[in-house]
């Protein structure tokens, strides 16, 4: 059991009001659940997503968007669904109520987070689901016209759509669904907001609980437990120690932790299907000189991701601005090591990862309501690693924060 006493102290750098968090506890015994009053995305705000999609095909002269389970299906109808050879998909006409297309016996399932009004066409065993999909758009009048294709859409539902609606043409549908998810309401912010203090809450515990000996799995167990403990759904707790953390995504070679020892962590959690992403790094003991700076230097270059970061600048910028500090301070040049390797960082919404990427070659213009990670890490193979990594959004007035930037190496959660 997580004390209240203890979770509380690690909520005390989260930038959500402490009246909140004193509220959802019941009795110092219990742990404090932050995710209590996280208000999900209700069908209202759905449907209003819905609307926006519509105008957009209409525009653009799209007849249909098709999306197949996953967490846009999820986004535009409530739908949480698993992928399997078996599709469940939606049929997003440019008029009209949707159509949600899923084998019969499912339907009953399908239907229990289905949380706007729509269309169920179930299909059975034998029959062929993409053939479904295109009978619902002719019943709709739609004989002939441009099918577009939500993008993490498998080939063998595009293919199939190919085949069975030979009249029509198949298009990529990425930019459609890119234009809605990719800028946050305030109820989808919300939602981030709640799982980034449950994992910066969870991170100041795992820190304070770290003993020598220790394995990147022991401290990953930690930190799950207290992010369940506070209410979140735990996504990743990557733990990489020593020279592992030279490797962004770590290695299989198991590490402990002793004096003088890097610690990187790569956490996340859920909240209502939004999610978190914060990296700290730490030393356990009295970091050295070249810890320090290299520390030091990554701070710094957070910081300049944020000062690059306007509304209507290539998002790509932000990475360029970042990498150019660095090579003046003999990192790199470009992608090498030992320097940064990877983007800056990411969109995040749903997804850990989504559009658009703080990297050079994305050119979309940075708009209020995006969400970003600024993750601008530095990594020395053969040594040790440093990566520091906040998410923030953006706002007619600039970026931000959903979690302070670590103070110091000394101060690192």
């Amino acid at each position: 059991m997580i004390s209240r006493r203890l979770l509380l102290s690690g909520m005390a750098a989260s930038t959500a009001t402490p009246a909140v968090f004193l509220s959802t506890a019941a009795s110092a015994g219990e742990p404090v659940s932050l995710a209590a009053s996280a208000k999900p995305i209700g069908a209202d705000e759905r449907l209003t997503r819905i609307a926006k999609l519509q105008g957009l095909m209409q525009a653009q002269k799209v007849d249909a968007l098709i999306v197949e389970s996953g967490p846009s299906l999820d986004y535009f109808t409530g739908v949480r669904w698993g992928r399997s050879e078996r599709v469940t998909a939606a049929v997003l006409p440019a008029q009209g109520q949707a159509i949600i297309v899923t084998p019969a016996f499912e339907e009953p399932s399908v239907r229990e987070s289905l949380l706007i009004e729509a269309q169920v066409r179930p299909w059975n065993e034998a029959d062929n689901p993409e053939a479904v999909m295109v009978q619902a758009l002719q019943d709709r009048g739609l004989v002939s016209g441009v099918i577009a294709i939500e993008p993490t859409t498998r080939f063998f539902i595009v293919d199939g759509l190919r085949q069975v609606s030979s009249a029509g043409r198949v298009v990529s549908g990425a930019a459609l669904v890119n234009a809605c998810r990719q800028i946050k309401s305030q109820a989808e912010l919300a939602l981030m907001q709640t799982a980034n203090d449950i994992t910066l809450a969870a991170l100041r515990h795992t820190h304070g609980e770290v003993r020598a000996g220790m394995t990147g799995k022991d401290i990953a167990a930690i930190m799950n437990t207290a992010t369940i403990a506070l209410g979140g759904a735990p996504e990743f707790a990557l733990t990489l120690i020593n020279e592992a953390s030279a490797y962004p995504h770590g290695s299989k070679q198991v590490q402990t932790v002793r004096e003088g020892s890097v610690i990187l962590m790569d956490c996340g959690c859920a909240v209502n299907g939004y999610v978190s992403d914060i990296s700290r790094t730490w030393i356990f003991g009295e970091p050295s000189a070249r810890q320090r700076q290299v520390w030091n230097t990554v701070r710094r270059g957070q910081e300049i991701a944020l000062e690059t970061a306007k509304v209507g600048v290539p998002v790509g910028h932000i990475d360029d601005a970042v990498r150019a500090y660095y090579e003046k301070e003999g990192w790199g040049p470009g992608y090498r090591l030992p320097g940064l390797s990877h983007r800056t960082g990411h969109g995040i919404g749903m997804e850990g990862h989504e559009s658009p990427y703080l990297v050079h070659s994305d050119l979309t213009p940075l708009q209020p309501g995006m969400c970003f990670s600024d993750e601008p890490g530095l990594y020395i193979p053969g040594e040790f690693g440093i990566r520091l990594e906040d998410c923030w959004y953006m706002t007619v007035n600039g970026p931000k924060l959903f979690s302070p930037l670590a103070k110091s190496i000394d101060d690192p959660i």
